[in-house]
């Protein structure tokens, strides 16, 4: 292993737009790597849930929450947990309202500044064991740092049909209109708009299978973590 592959951060970032397939994604290649997972995306759906139950939309009061109300995140290969007072809401902050005031809220530059730091310490606490994290600037904003960037596509209607399958609440049609809005808002934001980081490993999930499309991820990360290879072309 080459002295610039074996300095690299055990880091692994995996961006996209909503629904694409980043979490399972993952989650599957944290737990192939025995890697820990984090999904960025907890962080805004929790002080979301937080601010809807206070009836809070100004910008600077909901990054107060964040660093005044008694909150955490716990990770592990399987999940991104949001806890509460000591409860676990992880359930709770899956919903379509929330789902929407979460994006509204991801394109407040104070709640981000607020949250990059909670969000940095995750891989802090995991670094010697190695980290998977997904999201929409992970690559990019919060670990520009990462080993290695990989960025998750899908078309709409693939994307529309995921939904729908976890979901089941909204008719595709709808679910697709909410989807196109929430793109908007995440490619247009002022503070961190969604974009294919430089240098990112693409995958495309309408192109490959769940497994095959784990299974190029995996050979990316072995390779280049641990055999120390990433000059030659990728076989798949």
């Amino acid at each position: 292993m080459d002295k610039q592959t074996s300095s690299l951060k055990k880091l692994i970032t995996i961006d996209g737009p909503s629904a694409s397939g980043k979490s399972s994604l993952s989650r599957s290649l944290a737990k192939k790597l025995s890697w820990k997972w984090l999904s960025t995306g907890v962080f805004y759906r929790g002080v979301a849930y937080l601010a809807l139950s206070r009836k809070i939309q100004k910008e600077a009061q909901i990054a107060h929450l964040i660093d005044t109300e008694d909150w955490l995140v716990c990770l592990n290969e399987d999940k991104t947990c949001f806890i509460y007072k000591g409860v676990d809401i992880t359930h709770e902050v899956y919903t379509e309202s929330v789902d929407e005031w979460a994006s509204t809220l991801a394109g407040f530059s104070l709640v981000r500044k607020a949250l990059l730091p909670y969000q940095r310490d995750c891989f802090q606490k995991n670094r010697r064991q190695g980290l998977v994290a997904e999201g929409r600037d992970c690559g990019t904003v919060v670990f520009p740092f990462a080993g290695l960037k990989i960025y998750l596509t899908a078309a709409d209607h693939i994307r529309a049909a995921r939904r729908t399958s976890q979901r089941g609440s909204l008719p595709l049609e709808d679910v697709i209109t909410l989807q196109k809005k929430r793109d908007e808002q995440d490619i247009h934001r002022v503070d961190s708009p969604l974009r294919q980081p430089e240098g990112a490993f693409v995958i495309d999930a309408g192109a490959y299978g769940f497994n095959e499309m784990v299974e190029r991820a995996y050979k990316k990360s072995y390779k280049l973590f641990y055999l120390g290879r990433d000059n030659e072309q990728f076989d798949p």
